[in-house]
């Protein structure tokens, strides 16, 4: 049975050419995205900022609720349909979004590389990336053969197949569906569906493209207990992400203990990071996760 690893983890991901953590500090991060510059909030920067003054492009202004919401302002131009950025020879486009983000989820890239560990030497692997949204995992995951890209977003669903377009990857086989998340995991255990891998990165809250409404906290166990029965003893690996959620990994570990309690392999848990750029980087923790891996030995 899958053991529960309770030492917590790190999972620390470094700058690269297209992307990198500047500074930090005051509940702030500055990064850069290709040749611009941002300031974004983030409430686990407690410490102060290396650099007084941050030169950037534009600064995500947040909202005076606790449900979010906020505003772009622009100190110097930023082109308002995207520009191209590239991680491991994949392209697709960033793009300041109204949600905070831009395009992706940088942190993510050590989990990318994990999962192509954990699918090393296959071509014929069939995956499961759900909450997707602009598909650069979906696209990391093609390398090893089809993928099944869920996401309850129609425009985020058309920008990864725009992202696709951009790598040159529109040929791979990639399902693109937009649906409810839990109910097509539901759908999929009916279907006697399986995969070797599933990665999700489910929201605190949302809403599924005929108005279900998602609470992580009530719906996050019926999904892992479903995307359990999606995977059998030759499965790889199962991810899960959590972000801006007041809750320790130790929690979301025990649960996929439990829902892969008849299958072989070990969970463990621990923290999303990224370390800033500089010899002497700092480390921003960013989310929580758990993850499910079977070495088949």
């Amino acid at each position: 049975m899958a053991a529960l690893d309770l030492q917590a983890k790190l999972m620390i991901g470094s700058g690269w050419d297209q992307f990198g953590l500047i500074d930090s500090g005051d509940g702030r991060k500055l990064e850069r995205y290709g040749p611009y510059r941002f300031i974004r909030p983030e409430p686990q920067a407690m410490w102060a900022p290396r650099v007084t003054v941050w030169d950037a492009h534009g600064e995500f202004v947040p909202g005076s609720d606790e449900d979010g919401g906020g505003r772009w302002t622009y100190a110097k131009p930023v082109p308002r349909e995207g520009w191209p950025l590239d991680w491991r020879g994949i392209g697709f486009t960033a793009q300041c979004t109204p949600f905070r983000h831009l395009g992706f989820f940088p942190d993510m890239a050590p989990v990318w590389d994990w999962m192509g560990e954990q699918l090393q030497g296959r071509l014929d692997a069939s995956t499961l990336n759900m909450f997707g949204y602009t598909g650069v995992g979906t696209m990391a995951l093609s390398r090893f053969g089809p993928v099944t890209h869920v996401d309850a977003s129609k425009k985020a669903v058309a920008q990864a197949r725009a992202n696709a377009a951009v790598a040159g990857l529109e040929d791979r086989p990639v399902r693109w569906i937009v649906d409810d998340a839990a109910k097509f995991a539901a759908r999929e255990v009916r279907r006697g569906k399986r995969y070797d891998g599933i990665i999700l990165d489910p929201p605190k809250f949302g809403r599924g493209p005929d108005g279900e409404v998602w609470r992580l906290e009530e719906n996050l166990p019926a999904l892992i207990a479903d995307c359990a029965r999606l995977l059998d003893g030759e499965s790889r690996f199962l991810f899960l992400t959590v972000y801006a959620v007041r809750m320790s990994s130790l929690a979301i570990g025990g649960l996929l203990a439990e829902a892969l309690a008849g299958l072989p392999g070990t969970v463990d848990h621990g923290d999303l990071a990224i370390r800033e750029d500089g010899e002497n980087g700092r480390v921003l923790p960013t989310a929580i996760f758990a993850r499910w891996s079977n070495t088949g030995s």
